[in-house]
Order: structure tokens, then C-alpha cells, then sequence
């Protein structure tokens, strides 16, 4: 297997590794194949691919889709970021928690997060490159964000006085998006069973 999951965090959301071939010429991975990915529980199709590059100190997110649903599988290629996921799911015992990890071009950890959690990063370097595929195509009217600092959520940001776009900075607060109507977009699946 060419894929190994090195962790699991609030349920569903995976930090996986592919492996690395390296000599005097350079390097060799995979970074997807779906039928590694479909044996280790992970989606197998994805539809959008997409390529950011921030310098040192940007702040993309928290950003999710729920029409269509889109998850992402994200990965730096140059340079470090802070990787971020948090719960959105009603029902869920860790509605409106975080999990975050560095990754970077040498540690070449991909994190998986589900249609259902909100994601962003953290550039930890200038000229930090995030490339993510997603599982569904971009649809402005059914997107949305949670502010990057909302204190319900809390997450411990690795670099001080961020760069957030005007967008990110007047993202609605968690407790805004539970209590909108289209939150109800994602529920925790044992509610789903009990309704």
C-alpha cells in the first residue's frame, strides 16, 4: 500500500502519507489513487482541483460548501502551512471543535476533511502553496464561512497579526451559522438514523 493514514481527528477528518521515493535525482510519490484511498475509507472521486499560494502570515478560511456537498483532500507542495478542519455538524459530540497540524512540502501530509467541517490554513512561509481536491464543484450560492477568530471555536493560530482578507474578517460566528437555516445542511449521521 502506498498510502498509510498516520491519524484521525473529530471522526472523519484524516492526515494521510503517501510514500517516497528518493535518490541523487530527486523525488517520486503518489498523492492520490483512488483505489488505495477507497480501501482506506476515503472518497475515491474527486472533481475540482484547486492551487493557492499565500505568503507567510496569510490566513485562508474557515470556508465549507454544502451544495453540492464539497469535501477536500489538502496538501502543501512549497513551503509549510497550518492546516485547519473544524465541525460543523449538528448532532455531532465535537460540533465546533478544531484540529490543526503543519504541513509542508518535506513532511508531504495530506489532510482529508468531509463536506460537514469548515477548513482553512495558516501560511507558515512565504510563498506557501496549498493544492486540495475537492469532491464537489465550486458553487458560490451555497458557500459560506465562520470567522478564522471566533472565540467559541478557538483556535490556536501559530503566527501573530495574521493577513485575512476582507471576506474572512466579516465571516459570520459559529453560533450565527448554527442558528441559520442552512445549517441544518450538515448533520452528525446518528441523528440522521434517530429522525
Amino acid at each position: 500500500m502506498a498510502f498509510e493514514v498516520v491519524s484521525r481527528h473529530l471522526g472523519e477528518v484524516v492526515v494521510v502519507v503517501g510514500k517516497t521515493f528518493q535518490d541523487n535525482r530527486g523525488l517520486f510519490t503518489e498523492t492520490y489513487r483512488q483505489d488505495q484511498f477507497e480501501h482506506l475509507g476515503l472518497p475515491g472521486i474527486f472533481v475540482q482541483d484547486n492551487h493557492s499560494c499565500s505568503r507567510k502570515g496569510v490566513i485562508r478560511g474557515l470556508h465549507f460548501q454544502w451544495d453540492p456537498p464539497m469535501g477536500k483532500l489538502m496538501r502543501v507542495t512549497h513551503g509549510a502551512a497550518f492546516l485547519v478542519a473544524v465541525d460543523l455538524r449538528l448532532g455531532s459530540p465535537t460540533l465546533g471543535d478544531w484540529v490543526g497540524l503543519e504541513a509542508s512540502a518535506e513532511n508531504k501530509k495530506q489532510v482529508w476533511a468531509p463536506a460537514g467541517f469548515a477548513r482553512g490554513f495558516c501560511a507558515l512561509t512565504d510563498d506557501a502553496q496549498v493544492q486540495y481536491k475537492c469532491t464537489g464543484t465550486y458553487n458560490s450560492k451555497a458557500e459560506s464561512a465562520v470567522r478564522w477568530d471566533d472565540p467559541q471555536i478557538g483556535i490556536e493560530w501559530p503566527l501573530p497579526e495574521p493577513i485575512i482578507s476582507e471576506k474572512d474578517r466579516t465571516a459570520q460566528t459559529l453560533a450565527q451559522w448554527l442558528a441559520s437555516e442552512n445549517a441544518r445542511q450538515f448533520v452528525y449521521p446518528s441523528e440522521l438514523v434517530s429522525a
